[in-house]
């Protein structure tokens, strides 16, 4: 009977903790593509208030698709009430992206958007992928 009651104990347990890993799981972030710029395998979460500023959490792969044009590119991310910031990649390469945006002011963000861009010059205007907006 012991053997029973610490079997269901245990797996009431386990199963509660999948429902919790799921509600505060990573969703996914479709592909970003702009002539020369992609962001792929992307995923976001929204921070609980409390932990890491309450923040839109996202993470992917940001990717020079033109390696031999010259260019650079960059994700946009902003939050609700403030600017957009600017993470650069590395031209002719991929890196991994895995930031936090938040508002220093709020306990938690409700609004997020993201892009990806490929970074012309100056002579020329950057071009963007499509503003993905979520909202918590």
């Amino acid at each position: 009977m012991r053997k029973l009651t610490t079997l269901a104990v245990t797996g009431a347990l386990f199963f509660g903790g999948m429902g919790a890993a799921v509600a505060g799981g990573w969703s996914p972030v479709p592909t970003l593509k702009t002539t020369g710029a992609v962001f792929v395998d992307g995923a976001y979460k929204w921070e609980p208030k409390g932990k890491n500023h309450g923040g839109f959490h996202f993470k992917g792969n940001l990717a020079d698709a033109k390696k031999g044009d010259g260019n650079n590119v960059y994700m946009q991310v902003r939050v609700e009430g403030y600017s957009w910031n600017r993470l650069n990649g590395k031209q002719g390469k991929t890196v991994h992206l895995d930031k936090i945006v938040y508002d220093g002011a709020a306990q938690y963000t409700r609004k997020a958007w993201i892009r990806t861009c490929r970074d012309r010059g100056s002579l020329h205007p950057d071009n963007c992928s499509y503003t993905k907006r979520y909202a918590r």
